[in-house]
């Protein structure tokens, strides 16, 4: 699937819950589903900065493909990682570099965070982004 295919079945799936009640629970429970990092790379370099939690993303690249790992150490964190790497790991780092974040907006994420939370969600972004330049970079 195409990152904007992953996007748009995030946002249908955000759709069929009625209130923001049931859209935590449902990121909490993407959270439980997230591709951990493996210990060693729970690093400083790769801790999200402007996080009121602790939140470690790590990239490797298969073949064309860039594959997203994560932790947090907040289970609502955890589950909004676990929603950006859905969309994109697995992806082409070119493809990654070019792609909206609309989706974000689409299933009011910030607007429902803290200003802490919502400024991580940012700097989460930018870090998947970031490793995406530095690949992209290599070939």
């Amino acid at each position: 699937m195409t990152i904007q295919e992953i996007q748009d079945e995030i946002v249908d799936e955000f759709s069929m819950f009625d209130d923001w009640i049931q859209r935590y629970e449902y990121i909490i429970d993407l959270g439980k589903s997230l591709p951990l990092i493996d210990e060693q790379f729970k690093t400083e370099d790769n801790i999200i900065k402007g996080c009121q939690s602790k939140v470690w993303v790590h990239a490797d690249q298969n073949g064309e493909k860039v594959v997203f790992t994560a932790d947090s150490d907040a289970i609502l964190t955890k589950g909004i990682i676990a929603i950006l790497i859905r969309a994109f790991s697995n992806q082409k780092a070119a493809d990654i570099l070019e792609a909206n974040t609309d989706f974000i907006d689409k299933i009011g994420l910030k607007e429902h965070l803290s200003p802490t939370r919502a400024n991580g969600l940012v700097s989460m972004v930018k870090k998947i982004k970031m490793y995406a330049l530095a690949f992209n970079a290599k070939n």
